[in-house]
């Protein structure tokens, strides 16, 4: 019997209507009228438990001749394992209208949960959502945000339903915070709160953002850029009270170190004594405690290195140079921060389980931070002739210019140890019991060394 061809089917015409073609293996096919053509519809006979049975294997040309005679085929095998093919194609067929409303099912399930979770999720369940997703991705985990939302935010406003959170809501948080005296923390916490309603919006939990219309500036006036910069006449008095300030001497010796070498508190508290190289007097800060996320070696002067070691003393046997109670980690970041706060309270009545010296700390250019010892640093460098961009370098700062951060890959490092150097022996002499101290300005002979440095100084008595 020969077999049909494609160009057999495409000369068949109205003419043919109603005639039967055959093909090899008992595949036949029935002409029939399509608009102004033809089509062909083909079917596969044969016997199966002394049955005669048709099996439609598809029509040309909605279906190709060869993909008709690969339907054919397929139902051959089927029979040849004992199979009948129309029982095995009806079956398959339920399959997938069962498989098809079983996914239905449960889709609209899954839509309905969803429906429900979001309809009246409550401002605290918002947050443990964001938490798990966005939080935990900071350095800390999202610790510091936690405690400040369990403090703050969650006890007004967490029992509500996210979608019935208004402008009046968060207004009334961060007027607390305001009434409190506790501006930059208002900013703060409305920013967080901002992020976490972004957030929803973004999960189409809620529509639109409640904050949107709050104006970040409004909050307790203009952001104020601080400028504290300790003088050398308030390091001397700084390092006369401060032993009687009932201080920790690991909060002491903190003080120092953070003013000899202009590093960041939150690194510094970070540090563990593996990092810590005294034969030759380095001190290297790991990317994950970087806060720009890059390594960082600071080369110790002596005067720090001597702070270190007086450190050792006390901490040696813990893995973490300020090691909490437990010794199961670092204390934490804010506490140097919160017990310098505490004593430059002045007259004010000390916090509830806080130190009573509340007037110990207090210098006569105001409230000082563990960030203004950085800047102070970074002035004394630069007055005792460091560069400033060496002085920038030192403070482990990154680059604004995205060229100079791509081209310029020099890094200082003979400069950099050289001004911790400089910084160090004038802290040293600034902390002696020694009244008779002179402070140092460049004169206008000055000139640099091969070290970066300014030679020529004018002295005045301090």
């Amino acid at each position: 019997m020969a077999k049909l061809t494609v160009r057999n089917l495409e000369s068949l015409t109205q003419a043919d209507v109603g005639k039967r073609l055959t093909d090899e293996h008992a595949l036949y096919g029935r002409v029939k009228a399509k608009g102004d053509g033809v089509c062909v519809m083909f079917r596969w006979r044969y016997r199966f438990d002394d049955k005669l049975y048709d099996f439609t294997c598809g029509t040309w040309p909605t279906r190709s001749l060869k993909g008709i005679r690969n339907a054919c085929e397929s139902a051959r095998r089927l029979l040849e394992q004992g199979k009948n093919p129309n029982e095995s194609r009806r079956i398959a067929r339920l399959d997938e209208k069962a498989a098809q409303v079983e996914a239905l099912v449960e889709a609209k399930v899954r839509v309905e949960r969803a429906e429900a979770l979001n309809r009246r999720i409550t401002v605290a369940d918002l947050f443990e959502r964001w938490a798990s997703i966005e939080l935990i991705r900071r350095k800390d985990g999202g610790k510091e945000v936690r405690r400040m939302f369990t403090k703050d935010v969650l006890p007004f406003i967490g029992t509500l339903a996210v979608e019935d959170i208004r402008k009046a809501h968060v207004s009334a948080v961060v007027d607390t915070l305001l009434t409190r005296g506790v501006t930059r923390m208002a900013k703060v916490i409305f920013s967080l709160i901002r992020q976490m309603f972004r957030f929803a919006v973004d999960r189409d939990i809620i529509e639109a953002e409640p904050t949107a219309t709050i104006r970040k500036g409004r909050i307790g006036g203009k952001d104020v850029e601080r400028d504290r910069v300790l003088s050398e006449d308030e390091i001397r008095i700084l390092h006369q009270r401060i032993r009687s300030a009932s201080l920790l001497v690991s909060t002491e010796a903190a003080v120092w170190i953070a003013l000899a070498t202009g590093c960041r508190i939150g690194e510094l508290l970070r540090a563990e004594w593996e990092h810590v190289r005294f034969d030759v007097g380095e001190w290297h800060i790991p990317a994950d405690n970087s806060k720009n996320g890059k390594p960082n070696t600071i080369y110790l002067s002596d005067f720090a290195q001597n702070q270190f070691i007086a450190l050792r003393e006390i901490n040696g046997g813990s893995p973490w140079c300020f090691p909490n109670r437990d010794d199961s980690g670092h204390v934490c970041v804010k506490t140097v921060t919160k017990q310098l706060g505490d004593r430059q309270r002045g007259e004010a009545s000390p916090m509830s389980g806080r130190s009573s010296h509340t007037n110990a700390l207090v210098l006569q250019g105001g409230k000082w931070t563990p960030h203004d010892l950085r800047r102070t640093a970074a002035t004394l460098m630069t007055a005792l002739g460091v560069l400033p961009e060496v002085a920038e370098k030192c403070l482990d700062h990154t680059e604004e210019s995205r060229v100079k951060r791509t081209y310029q890959r020099y890094s200082y490092e003979s400069e950099k140890r050289e001004a911790w150097r400089v910084l160090g022996e004038r802290l040293d002499l600034l902390t002696r019991n020694n009244d008779n101290i002179v402070t140092l300005r460049r004169s206008e002979h000055s000139v640099q060394s091969p070290k970066g440095l300014w030679v020529g100084f004018e002295a005045s008595k301090a």
